[in-house]
């Protein structure tokens, strides 16, 4: 627990170390609110929540999340750090899990500096703060298992860009995998059972359960589930890198 807590300090402290931090939360909070007020039409709705708000977070997510996760394990393996990392007395899953918290938190406070639209909202009425709660919970969850498939791309190659490409097309297939779309392209030919696997996959499904203000423990396992079947995989590749 210790030496992920010193990986976590490291990773954590090293997002702020430059610019690039800054103008992830600089564009996450133009986006945010961009889609918000203008896309979702959230003065036209004449209602005083967030839905507006977090309908647009998965597709935000879908690419300024693997931006974060791409230089987690490429750029060490790239820069030939992982080595040196590696030798030190902190266990392979330590250093994957305080790298992954590390990224998570740094999520999290972006998540947290759109309060501005929360304050907003309630300015303009009673918005039902539990939903929002509830729906900020989701947002955070749902982030976590974003970034678990983004560092555990970034494992796979030494290529930042590829890590970035890599982790987009596995988190958009999970986001999309329970559309209209997707489930028409099987269902002419998989069985029901197959359907209703791939439909449980989709983050947009689980999501939107949570943002309807109820956090069912299903969504919860779910996304916890993900977090965790993806770190493991993170922590079996970089242990095979360390034995190349």
């Amino acid at each position: 627990m210790r030496t992920t807590w010193v990986v976590f300090r490291r990773e954590l402290a090293s997002y702020f170390a430059t610019p690039v931090a800054y103008v992830f939360i600089v564009i996450f909070l133009a986006l945010a609110g961009s889609l918000t007020f203008f896309l979702g039409n959230f003065f036209d709705r004449g209602q005083a929540d967030l839905q507006p708000f977090f309908m647009f977070h998965p597709w935000l997510y879908l690419f300024l999340i693997p931006a974060i996760a791409m230089r987690m394990w490429a750029e060490e393996r790239k820069t030939g750090t992982i080595e040196l990392f590696l030798t030190l007395p902190v266990s392979i899953p330590a250093a994957v899990i305080g790298k992954f918290l590390a990224a998570w938190a740094f999520t999290g406070i972006a998540l947290v500096l759109t309060f501005p639209v929360w304050l907003t909202v309630r300015w303009l009425g009673d918005p039902d703060n539990g939903v929002i709660l509830a729906s900020y919970i989701g947002s955070f969850l749902m982030a976590g298992a974003f970034l678990a498939i983004g560092s555990c791309m970034s494992a796979i190659t030494r290529n930042q860009v590829i890590a970035f490409v890599l982790g987009a097309v596995v988190c958009f297939l999970f986001t999309v995998s329970g559309s209209p779309i997707v489930i028409s392209f099987f269902s002419g030919w998989a069985p029901q059972a197959v359907l209703d696997t791939i439909a449980s996959f989709s983050f947009l499904t689980h999501f939107s359960a949570i943002v309807r203000g109820v956090i069912d423990v299903r969504d919860v396992v779910f996304f916890g589930s993900a977090i965790a079947l993806f770190l493991f995989a993170n922590v079996v590749l970089v242990d095979l890198s360390k034995s190349r």
